[in-house]
């Protein structure tokens, strides 16, 4: 054994193994595709809060995606290690909006295509996910649910307001419907016939109705 066997590292010659060309070009790639990720997101977002930081987190998952699948491809040895490193991250960060899932996914899934070198498939595949997500994320509907509270003293005043929703609305369906010893409370999820909430005020001026709410329905009300 000489005096070069005994400092010889086999990480030194890992790192002039792995090329940093293919790293940059992979990595670029992948910081092109999560910004336009970020954008169609910053596009189609639809809600109130707007969350910059989950915007953000679209590039950086792509990028670090990239970087973990181009670590696996080179080193079969590594890609089973790396494979139970993983196993063990657990993500508690609640998602609120089904549509934020499918963002994740899609920042994920190009960085794993981008690490494995399908270059093509990466672009015209995100391409096509962002003109779909643009139309149909975007696309407005007149047709949007809505949940009306009321609530009233007694059955007279409750079948006064039932006949005035089926006068002014398109669709009706009561959710749920609670009684006590003075109070009638009615969860109603309706469909507007044009758009108009004037009949709102008309059911509030019934007699015996104390309350007319209306609020928009995503479909999470619990009754």
């Amino acid at each position: 054994m000489t005096f070069n066997d005994i400092f010889k590292s086999s990480f030194i010659e890992k790192v002039t193994a792995f090329s940093p060309l293919d790293m940059c070009i992979a990595l670029g790639l992948a910081f092109v595709l999560g910004l336009f990720i970020f954008l169609v997101y910053k596009k189609t977002f639809n809600g109130v809060m707007y969350s910059a930081s989950f915007g953000l987190s679209l590039m950086a998952m792509t990028l670090i995606t990239t970087l973990i699948i181009l670590a696996v491809t080179s080193n079969v040895v590594l890609s089973l290690g790396m494979v139970g490193a993983l196993s063990i991250v657990r993500f508690r960060t609640a998602i609120k909006e089904p549509l934020d899932i499918a963002f994740l996914f899609w920042a994920i899934t190009v960085g794993i295509v981008i690490g494995a070198g399908l270059i093509p498939l990466a672009f015209f595949g995100s391409l096509f996910i962002g003109i779909i997500m643009v139309i149909f994320v975007n696309k407005k509907t007149s047709d949007n649910p809505y949940i009306l509270v009321i609530n009233c003293c007694n059955d007279e005043a409750e079948n006064l307001v039932m006949g005035t929703v089926e006068k002014n609305v398109k669709k009706h369906m009561i959710k749920s419907k609670t009684i006590t010893a003075s109070n009638i409370e009615l969860s109603i999820e309706i469909r507007l016939k044009d758009k108009t909430t004037q009949f709102v005020n008309q059911i509030s001026d019934l007699k015996g109705v104390t309350s007319a709410v209306l609020v928009s329905y995503n479909g999470d009300y619990m009754g």
